[in-house]
């Protein structure tokens, strides 16, 4: 069942062509973890991020290595960069003239009014967005004074300080994120955003953890904030690789119905009824379908309870019978498939509904 989203209205951005905002479809960002410096590894891991749905890279600047390492970077790249700017605004600066798509600066780091001016008045000759990113762990030391502590009045209280910079300038390309640890605190902070704002916001939930924890905190509170409308980007923030960091953020936009990119797998959680390895063959399932476009569901169950069900509802379906595994096509059981010739078969089906999504979308 569709449920409809009705999205807050916010201003729209452009970086590096990819819109932000203003209706926009939500779009997905990660980030490398590999030094920036090492050009070849950081162009490998942008592609490898986008072949898994990521739109939108960012890349830390920490030195001036870095940032000369950005313009190769960026020529290279086949989707818009951002440059992740801290404590250093001349950084900003060398960014900006390397041709970065969007600038990330931290309001607890970089905040006097000559140092704003200076990057406000360069991003705005190259027309390149500047997101606002507040972190609740780098609050400045007064606003969480003044507000009692690590809340989402300081973490909006420290937002405005650095939006009025901003604006006193007449620069307005600007994206703004409110991200804490906790992801009710990460509710609470975004909904005060909506509230106040009309400038796009970046979701996500910052330190979260590792892959299981990190996925689970993020989902709870982007979840949450999507279903009441709030949102034009996101991302999400997973320790290690950051492989998976697109994927979890396509499931979640997936599972609202929000955007659909991505083939579904659907597995029964396994029992004593199972008459398959339902974990073994939905990994393989999972494997045939990695980093490919397709917008249709491949069920995996393990007995004849449940299957007949999602197999109907399915594009294909895998059942575990008394009699074998029962492929099931468009609804329909086409039959018994031994398991010998299970993995290429699948392949040739995941194969033709991703010619056929395409086709779809092409029409």
């Amino acid at each position: 069942m569709s449920i409809s989203i009705r999205r807050s209205k916010t201003r729209e951005v452009i970086a590096g062509g990819l819109p932000i905002g203003g209706g926009s479809p939500i779009s997905v960002q990660s980030m490398t973890n590999v030094p920036t410096t090492d050009i070849d590894a950081v162009c490998s891991q942008i592609e490898m991020l986008a072949a898994r749905g990521a739109e939108i890279v960012r890349v830390a600047v920490p030195d001036r290595e870095s940032a000369k390492a950005l313009r190769r970077i960026i020529e290279k790249s086949p989707v818009p960069v951002v440059s992740d700017i801290h404590f250093d605004p001349e950084l900003a600066i060398i960014a900006l003239e390397a041709g970065t798509d969007k600038l990330r600066l931290n309001p607890g780091n970089i905040r006097r009014r000559s140092d704003i001016w200076i990057i406000a008045e360069k991003a705005s000759e190259l027309q390149v967005p500047i997101r606002i990113g507040v972190n609740s762990g780098s609050l400045p030391g007064d606003l969480r004074d003044r507000y009692g502590g690590v809340n989402s009045d300081s973490m909006w209280a420290t937002a405005k300080r650095h939006l009025t910079l901003f604006e006193e300038t007449g620069y307005d390309k600007i994206v703004l994120s409110l991200k804490s640890s906790d992801p009710m605190l990460t509710v609470e902070a975004n909904r005060m955003a909506t509230s106040e704002c009309d400038y796009p916001l970046h979701l996500g939930v910052t330190e979260a953890g590792p892959r299981l924890t990190g996925s689970v905190r993020s989902a709870v509170a982007l979840s949450i904030l999507l279903h009441e409308g709030i949102g034009d980007t996101l991302r999400i923030s997973l320790s290690g690789s950051p492989e998976k960091e697109p994927v979890v953020a396509w499931e979640i936009l997936s599972s609202l119905d929000i955007r659909r990119r991505f083939p579904r797998i659907i597995s029964c959680p396994t029992c004593a009824r199972a008459r398959i390895d339902v974990a073994g063959l939905a990994e393989s399932v999972q494997r045939s379908i990695e980093g490919k476009s397709g917008n249709f569901t491949v069920a995996v169950m393990g007995c004849e309870v449940n299957g007949p069900g999602e197999a109907r509802d399915a594009d294909v379906a895998l059942i575990g019978t008394p009699s074998g595994i029962q492929l099931f096509i468009d609804g329909k059981n086409t039959g018994r498939i031994p398991e010998s010739d299970l993995e290429a078969y699948l392949g040739d089906i995941v194969d033709s509904y991703i010619q056929k999504s395409e086709r779809t979308a092409e029409g």
